[in-house]
C-alpha cells in the first residue's frame, strides 16, 4: 500500500488487549502527556454521548486526568476523531485547545496515517483500492451512484482466509462516516457482525469486526511523528501481523 509521508522521529507505543468489561471500568491508556492523552477503545463503548445518556470514553478521559493529575474543577478533554461504538482500537485525545486546533487540522489535511484490521464475510482479492462517493442519511451512509456525495478511499490487503470470511489490512485515505462499513459492503464483503450493512454472520460482545489498529500523527508542538497501535480481543482470531501495523 502506498500513500506513505517521510516522517522524522518516530515513536511506537504498543498496548496489550483487556477485555470489554475490565475496559469499561479503567481506561487503557496507551499514551498521555501534556497535549495528548491515547487511549485504547473497547467495542461497544462511545466515544462522545448520544441520547443514550450511555458512559462514554471522553468521561473516562477526564476522570483519569483528573485522578492522575489531582485536577480540581473542570478538566479539558477535547476528541478530534470518532470511531464507531461497535468498533475497538486507538483513540486519540487533545489536552489543549492548541493540541485540539493542530491535531483537528491534520485530520482535515488527511495528514493523519490509520491502519485498520478487520474481518469481512467472503473471499476478497488479495489487494485493492476502493473509491466511491458517499451519501449520508441519518445513521446510514450508502455508496452513490452519481456525482454527490464526498470522495471515499480506502486500500487493502488480505492476510488470511478463515473458512468463509477474509481478514485485511486497510489503509484509510479518508475519514468518513462508517466509511469502511459501507464500501466493504458495496464490494459485496460486509465487515462481520454488522448486520446494519448487510452482514449475516455474528461477533461476540455486539461488535463488529472491525479494529482501528494504529494511527500516526504530528506532535501538536514538536517536530516528531507518534505512531501508536493497540491488539485486538482475545475473541479475534490469531492471523493478524503483530509487527506490522499495515505498512
Amino acid at each position: 500500500m502506498t500513500g506513505k509521508t517521510p516522517r522524522k522521529k518516530s515513536s511506537t507505543r504498543r498496548a496489550r488487549s483487556k477485555s470489554a468489561a475490565a475496559a469499561r471500568t479503567a481506561l487503557d491508556v496507551l499514551f498521555c502527556d501534556n497535549h495528548l492523552l491515547v487511549v485504547r477503545k473497547p467495542a461497544g463503548v462511545l466515544v462522545q454521548p448520544d441520547e443514550t445518556q450511555d458512559g462514554t470514553l471522553i468521561d473516562m478521559a477526564k476522570e483519569y486526568v483528573k485522578q492522575r493529575f489531582a485536577k480540581k474543577g473542570n478538566v479539558y478533554i477535547a476528541s478530534v476523531h470518532r470511531l464507531d461504538r461497535p468498533v475497538s482500537g486507538v483513540v486519540v485525545f487533545a489536552r489543549t485547545s492548541k493540541a485540539a486546533a493542530r491535531l483537528s487540522e491534520q485530520f482535515r489535511g488527511r495528514e493523519v496515517r490509520k491502519v485498520y484490521w478487520a474481518l469481512v464475510e467472503g473471499t476478497t482479492p488479495a489487494e485493492g483500492t476502493l473509491r466511491n462517493r458517499l451519501v449520508r442519511r441519518g445513521r446510514r451512509s450508502r455508496v452513490s451512484r452519481g456525482a454527490s456525495g464526498k470522495q471515499a478511499k480506502l486500500e487493502f490487503r488480505r492476510v488470511a482466509v478463515l473458512d468463509d470470511k477474509s481478514a485485511l489490512v486497510i489503509l484509510l485515505h479518508s475519514g468518513r462516516h462508517h466509511q469502511i462499513r459501507v464500501q466493504m459492503s458495496a464490494m459485496g464483503h460486509p465487515v462481520v457482525g454488522d448486520k446494519r450493512y448487510g452482514s449475516t454472520q455474528p461477533f461476540p460482545q455486539r461488535a463488529i469486526a472491525l479494529h482501528a489498529r494504529s494511527i500516526s500523527i504530528e506532535h501538536p508542538t514538536r517536530a516528531e511523528t507518534l505512531t501508536f497501535q493497540c491488539g485486538v480481543d482475545d475473541y479475534w482470531p490469531n492471523v493478524f501481523p503483530e509487527d506490522d501495523g499495515g505498512d
